[in-house]
C-alpha cells in the first residue's frame, strides 16, 4: 500500500479516547442505537483512568444522610475560586448518584458497608463524606467495568490508533485521520458525529503524574485545528506528592490518602512546615496550599538533595498501611525498595489534572462545530481554578453519558452526511509532510519543552519567567520543522513523537499565553508579581488559532450562579478535620 493510501471505516458515532469519558461515551451512543467505533492510543484497559488513586463523588448520603447535590455543588464552586460554569457543576452534581449507582450495577468494586450500601469517605474541602472508593484503586476498577461493559455490548474498539486530524468541512465534523503506532496504516473514520475525549495537557511539565506519551496536548491540538477555541488553559492542578526518584518514575503520584491517614510533611531540617501555612488544617489543607508549600520548602533550600520534602507514614504500624495504602507501600518497594512503613518519602508537587480545554456546551457537550462533542479531562468548565478530588471520575460518567446521548441523537437527526474528499487529501498530505529526515529527534525536544514548563510555568509564575517561556517555546516551534521521521520495522512511534511535540508546543503555548494574562494568584494560578486574587479578573481567557497557525486570547465573562445556588456557595462550609481524607 503506497503512503498516501488509505482505508475507510464508517459509522454513525467515532469516539477518540479509551478513557473512562471515552468509554462511557460509547456505551451510552450505541445504548441510543448507533453503530459506535472507539479508538485508543494505548490498549483498551490501559487509559490514564486507570492511575485516579482516590475515589469519585456522589452526594448518596450513605455515612452523612445531611449531605446533598446543592452541598456538593458548592463545595466544588468555592474550590474552583468561582471560575467554573455553574451549569456544568449543577449537572454534575446532580447526576453524580445516579452515575455511580449505575456503574455498581454494572460491577464495579466499590467499597460496601456491612449493610450494603455503598461506603462514602472524605476528601479535602468536602463538607461531608460523599466519596466511594474502591481501595487506592478506583481509576482502575472504574475503567476495566466500563471497558467490560463495551465488550460485553461488542463495540469495536481500535487500539493503538493515533488521531491525526479532525475533519471538518463547512463547519461540521464528519470524522478523523489516524494511523495505527506499530504499521503505520492509515484510515479515514467516517462518522455523523465525534466525540473528543482525548485527556489533558499535563504532560508538558517535567514533573508529572502522567506516564510517558499520554495527556501530551494532542486532543486540543486536534480542537483547535479544528477552530475551536480553548479556555482555562492556564489551569494546572499541581498534585502537591509526586515521587522523584527513579527518573522514569519522577512525578508518579503518591496519593492524598497518604496524608488523610496521618502522613506528615517535612523539610529537610526536620520541620513539620505546613503548621506555617495552614494551622490549621495542616497537612489536610487544600491541594493548591500544600503544593504552593511544598514547592517553597524546596526552592528555598530546605528541601532534600533530590529536590524533594519528605512525607512520612511511618508512626503509623504496618498493618495499618498495608491495609489502607496497599499500592503505595507496593510502589515504593518495588521502585526503591524503600519500606514506607520505616522511612520517608520523598515526594515533590507534579503536574497532575488539566482545568482547562475545550469550550463546550453544559448541557449537550457539544462544540462549536456541528456534530462534534468532547468530555472528560480535554473540556473546560466544570473544575474553575482548582479541581475539587474526586471529581474528575464523576465527570467522565456524567459528562460521558451526556455526549454519547447528544451525539447519538445528532446522528440520527441529520438528512445529509457531509463529506470532503479535499479535507481528507489536505489531512494526509499534512500528515505525509512530517515524515521526512532531519536533523533534530524529538525525545529530546520533548524534554525541552517540558524543562521549559517547569521553570517558567510551574507551580508559581511571574510574567518575565512565562515570557522567557513563550520565547523558547518559539525556539522549539522551529526545531521541530526538522525532526527526523523514519518509520521502520520497528513501528511508526517516531510519526507519534514528532505529531505529540506539534501539539505540546501548541498546548504549552497556549497555557503560557493564558498564564501572563490572569495577573493575580488564584487557586492553581500562582504568581510572585501578583499575589492578590483581583476580583477583576472573574473571566474565563479562551484560545483560539487562525489558519496561519497563530494563537490569539480573548476573555468572556464567568456564568453566573443560579440565584437558589448562590446561598449555598456563600454559606461557611465549617470543614471538619477529623478522618478527612484526600485523592
Amino acid at each position: 500500500m503506497a503512503m498516501s493510501d488509505y482505508r475507510t471505516n464508517v459509522c454513525n458515532v467515532l469516539v477518540i479516547g479509551s478513557g473512562g469519558a471515552g468509554y462511557r461515551a460509547a456505551i451510552s451512543a450505541y445504548q441510543a442505537g448507533c453503530e459506535v467505533v472507539v479508538l485508543g492510543k494505548r490498549l483498551r484497559k490501559d487509559a490514564h483512568t486507570v492511575l485516579a488513586a482516590g475515589g469519585i463523588n456522589a452526594a448518596l448520603g450513605t455515612v452523612d444522610p445531611e449531605d446533598s447535590w446543592q452541598q456538593h455543588f458548592a463545595d466544588t464552586f468555592r474550590d474552583g475560586y468561582l471560575l467554573n460554569n455553574a451549569a456544568m457543576v449543577e449537572i454534575m452534581a446532580r447526576e453524580a448518584g445516579s452515575a455511580v449507582l449505575e456503574l455498581a450495577d454494572w460491577g464495579c468494586d466499590f467499597a460496601r458497608l456491612p449493610d450494603g450500601r455503598l461506603d462514602q469517605r472524605f476528601f479535602g474541602a468536602h463538607k461531608y463524606r460523599r466519596t466511594c472508593y474502591a481501595g487506592d484503586y478506583t481509576g482502575r476498577a472504574i475503567l476495566h467495568t466500563l471497558a467490560d461493559k463495551a465488550e460485553e455490548l461488542k463495540l469495536p474498539v481500535h487500539e493503538n490508533k493515533y488521531v491525526t486530524q479532525l475533519l471538518v468541512h463547512d463547519g461540521a465534523c464528519f470524522g478523523a485521520l489516524a494511523f495505527d503506532i506499530h504499521t503505520g496504516e492509515r484510515t479515514v473514520y467516517l462518522a455523523d458525529a465525534v466525540i473528543l475525549a482525548a485527556g489533558g495537557h499535563t504532560r508538558l511539565w517535567r514533573r508529572s503524574s502522567s506516564r510517558r506519551d499520554e495527556n501530551t496536548g494532542d486532543g486540543m491540538y486536534l480542537a483547535l485545528q479544528a477552530g475551536l477555541e480553548l479556555a482555562d488553559m492556564e489551569l494546572v492542578q499541581f498534585h502537591p506528592t509526586g515521587m522523584v526518584a527513579p527518573e522514569d518514575m519522577a512525578g508518579t503520584l503518591v496519593t492524598e490518602a497518604v496524608r488523610g491517614e496521618g502522613g506528615i510533611l517535612r523539610n529537610s531540617l526536620g520541620e513539620r512546615y505546613m503548621e506555617k501555612y495552614d494551622p490549621a488544617r495542616k497537612e489536610l489543607s487544600t491541594r493548591d496550599r500544600v503544593a504552593l508549600a511544598n514547592y517553597t520548602e524546596i526552592i528555598e533550600g530546605r528541601g532534600t538533595a533530590n529536590g524533594a520534602v519528605y512525607l512520612d507514614i511511618s508512626h503509623r504500624p504496618k498493618d495499618y498501611i498495608l491495609k489502607k495504602l496497599p499500592r503505595m507501600y507496593r510502589q515504593f518497594m518495588e521502585s526503591q525498595m524503600l519500606d514506607i512503613s520505616q522511612k520517608p518519602m520523598e515526594v515533590a508537587p507534579t503536574a497532575h489534572y488539566s482545568m482547562g480545554g475545550v469550550v463546550v456546551d453544559p448541557e449537550t457537550t457539544e462544540t462549536a462545530v456541528r456534530g462534534l462533542f468532547a468530555a472528560g479531562e480535554v473540556s473546560a468548565g466544570l473544575h474553575g481554578a482548582n479541581r475539587l478530588g474526586g471529581n474528575s471520575l464523576v465527570e467522565t460518567l456524567v459528562f460521558g453519558r451526556r455526549a454519547g446521548e447528544n451525539a447519538a441523537a445528532y446522528s440520527n437527526g441529520i438528512d445529509v452526511q457531509i463529506r470532503s474528499k479535499d479535507v481528507i487529501r489536505r489531512a494526509n498530505d499534512d500528515l505525509s509532510g512530517m515524515i521526512r529526515e532531519g536533523g533534530e529527534l524529538a525525545r529530546p525536544l520533548q524534554r525541552a519543552v517540558r524543562n521549559t514548563m517547569w521553570e517558567n510555568c510551574g507551580v508559581v509564575r511571574d510574567e518575565d519567567r512565562l515570557k522567557q517561556g513563550l520565547a523558547r517555546l518559539a525556539e522549539l516551534r522551529e526545531a521541530a520543522k526538522t525532526v527526523d521521521v523514519r518509520p521502520s520495522s520497528e513501528g511508526w512511534q517516531d510519526l507519534a513523537l514528532a505529531l505529540d511535540l506539534r501539539a505540546s508546543i501548541a498546548s504549552a503555548e497556549a497555557t503560557i499565553r493564558s498564564a501572563i494574562e490572569r495577573r493575580e494568584s488564584r487557586g492553581a494560578q500562582q504568581r510572585y508579581d501578583y499575589p492578590d486574587l483581583s476580583p477583576d479578573l472573574m473571566v474565563n481567557f479562551r484560545i483560539r488559532m487562525d489558519e496561519n497557525g497563530n494563537q490569539t486570547l480573548s476573555s468572556v465573562p464567568v456564568p453566573e450562579i443560579p440565584a437558589e445556588l448562590q446561598e449555598w456557595v456563600e454559606e461557611d462550609p465549617q470543614l471538619a478535620l477529623n478522618g478527612r481524607l484526600l485523592e
